[in-house]
């Protein structure tokens, strides 16, 4: 059976993830399948929006397929990892600036690499298991994919906050955050779904939603914007320490196990996106500058061999946060000259 289905249904192109024993999991190959599906529909008159889904219960997509990217970096290729980027960043950029509308419908999990596939969505919908967020820090990388300009864009400090902790998020803090556009309960997906064949009218999805469950996200955000108002991981930090509430605390805990180098340049993306009229071509050319030089230069293979290869969850970052170079951020986001990605 096929990693992905892809297919027209009545006025739908439609695309579902199909790797459900491995949480939808995007594989290369997967990524440049539905590139090629947008490619071929964009101009395709009877198709009038397309559909995004997944198969199975517990996940959207968890994620990127690291293991390949892995083995390669240990061994000294680093060029496959630049050109696995690059080639799901420009998808990324796709989905995002796609003129025709892209119903994406996340149950469970959907992080890193699905958020880049279904958060870039015109029309995204969560439900009751839903559960999004952006773990990249913890495995020496950067909230990339596009995901960094949703974080900038989201209100206060949430994008510092979500970014630095991989805090997962329910359906109505993903809305808040704005990472989903439309609560519609799961029950009625399969209904939306239909409508959405047979009229090709992506007003159906508004049609069928309803109003979310609050999420805690709310509850916190004043003590979110105060703690991660600092400019600097260390001063984020020293505000986290400083406080001693529970939430401050747990926070710390969160954050204290990520890579301090990932969280620095995290905290460095998000300021320059905030800048006036940035777009997600922005974002990707920064997320790519780190991305670029992950493996060679970044915490991302020890990241990794921690997290997923033998898995002690005992990672030995390159730089502590006390100690962290002023320069190893700038090192990281400088521009990549005729490297750079190219859309």
């Amino acid at each position: 059976m096929s990693d992905i289905d892809i297919r027209i249904e009545g006025r739908a192109g439609r695309i579902t993830l199909n790797r459900p024993a491995a949480l939808n999991a995007a594989t290369y190959q997967m990524v440049l399948a539905v590139e090629a599906a947008l490619d071929q529909w964009r101009d395709d008159a009877g198709v009038a929006l397309v559909v995004l889904d997944a198969a199975g219960e517990k996940a959207f997509c968890a994620g990127g397929d690291i293991a390949d990217l892995y083995a390669r970096g240990k061994a000294g290729d680093f060029a496959y990892g630049r050109k696995f980027w690059a080639d799901e960043y420009r998808l990324n950029a796709k989905l995002a600036e796609y003129p025709k509308p892209i119903v994406s419908l996340m149950q469970g999990f959907t992080m890193g690499g699905g958020v880049g596939l279904g958060c870039h969505a015109s029309h995204r919908v969560v439900g009751e298991t839903s559960r999004i967020a952006m773990p990249e820090c913890g495995i020496g990388l950067v909230p990339d994919v596009g995901g960094s300009l949703l974080l900038a864009r989201a209100p206060g400090r949430l994008g510092e906050y979500l970014g630095l902790t991989a805090a997962r998020m329910e359906a109505g803090d993903a809305i808040l955050a704005g990472f989903a556009d439309h609560y519609v309960p799961q029950d009625r997906w399969a209904g939306l779904i239909a409508r959405l064949c047979e009229t090709g009218d992506a007003g159906a999805v508004a049609t069928a939603s309803a109003t979310a469950p609050q999420g805690s996200l709310s509850g916190v955000q004043d003590q979110i914007d105060r703690l991660f108002a600092g400019e600097t991981l260390l001063s984020v930090f020293a505000s986290l320490q400083r406080d001693d509430g529970p939430f401050a605390a747990d926070t710390l805990k969160a954050a204290g196990r990520n890579s301090p180098l990932s969280m620095a340049c995290t905290l460095e993306i998000l300021t320059r996106l905030r800048a006036p009229g940035t777009t997600i071509r922005d974002a990707l050319d920064l997320e790519y500058r780190f991305t670029a030089r992950a493996m060679e230069h970044g915490d991302f293979l020890e990241g990794i061999r921690a997290a997923i290869i033998d898995k002690d969850r005992k990672p030995v970052w390159k730089h502590a946060i006390e100690t962290l170079p002023a320069t190893a951020v700038s090192e990281m986001l400088a521009p990549l000259g005729k490297d750079a990605l190219s859309l």
